[in-house]
Formats: C-alpha cells, structure tokens, sequence
C-alpha cells in the first residue's frame, strides 16, 4: 500500500473538531464521492478509496444526496429505444 503525505496546518483539525485520523478517513470519503459523481470512478473503486465497503459506501452516497446511480440522459434513452 502507498502512504501519501500532505502538509496540512493544524488548525484545520480543530475547525472541523476532527482527530487527524477521522479528517483523513472524512477526506478520502469526500473524495471518492466526488469523483464518483463526476462520473470518473466505478462504485467499487470509490468505496476502495473511500475505504468502505459498496454497500457502505452507498448509505455515504445517500447521506451526501448523491444518487447511485451514473446514468445520462442519452444512455437512457438508448436504452428505451432498444426496448421497443
């Protein structure tokens, strides 16, 4: 596994009233759910890096009102049109 290091000031722990772990642990959340919701990672590779499991990872999703699902709008209908 890779370690990364990012110099943070302090102060940021104490304005989020966050243990250094619980910021880390907040922050690759956050991350993982906005990249999945710009569409660039799969749902298993966000919960990878959120560091959850799917199913968590989409109760995360759910509380940061983003939904589960990556469809757009020519996708669906693609798929409709497929149907008939």
């Amino acid at each position: 596994m890779l370690n990364l290091s990012i110099p943070l000031p302090e102060t940021v722990f104490s304005a989020l009233h966050l243990a250094p772990e619980a910021f880390v642990q907040e922050m690759r959340v956050a991350a993982a759910i906005q990249w999945y919701a710009q569409a660039r990672i799969s749902q298993n590779k966000a919960a990878e890096i959120a560091g959850l499991s799917r199913a968590d990872f989409i109760r995360a999703l759910s509380e940061a009102r983003v939904s589960p699902f990556q469809v757009t709008a020519e996708s669906l209908r693609e798929e409709l049109s497929d149907a008939d």
